[in-house]
């Protein structure tokens, strides 16, 4: 693909993936507010903004088999957790960006429990056996097998796990 090109599919991925998240906050506003069909259609509108960001993604990467897309998601979580969040919460401290700064501490350390249950999947190829994950949702930690009375990265109570299906 051609730079241009691949910029500007590049930057269409990222706001279709950024408008398909920001309309299903939408939706829960909607939903909390008692307005049900709003939702719906904040949904709606979602899913197909995720098909836009899938598709873009697909010109962009290629997706590979497990073992490879294991490594791939591992040496990503890697990057995340060991140098971009690090830098952005220097420079949000520095700035004096408190809220930013935990939320960027934050997801630093949850990167690093992802990277971690990439690490041991890759190790012990872990197809075999069948794990519970839960995820907070206030700062997205997963933990597996049982939920712990209080998220060990922001404190959330246990009520604010999800399980994933």
């Amino acid at each position: 693909m051609k730079e241009r090109t691949a910029n500007n599919v590049h930057t269409a991925f990222v706001e279709e993936a950024k408008a398909h998240q920001r309309l299903l906050m939408f939706a829960k506003k909607a939903e909390e507010e008692k307005l049900p069909q709003i939702a719906h259609l904040f949904r709606a509108v979602a899913a197909a903004e995720g098909i836009h960001s899938r598709r873009h993604f697909a010109l962009l990467e290629s997706v590979a088999d497990t073992q490879t897309n294991l490594e791939r998601a591992f040496q990503s979580e890697t990057a995340v957790n060991g140098i971009y969040y690090p830098q952005m919460l220097r420079e949000a401290e520095e700035e004096g960006e408190e809220t930013s700064a935990l939320v960027f501490s934050q997801a630093r350390d949850v990167e690093d429990g992802h990277a971690k249950l990439y690490k041991r999947a890759l190790d012990h190829l872990i197809a075999e056996t069948s794990t519970e994950y839960y995820v907070c949702a206030v700062c997205g930690h997963i933990a597996e097998r049982k939920l712990p009375e209080n998220c060990p990265i922001c404190g959330a109570p246990q009520s604010k796990f999800e399980k994933v299906n």
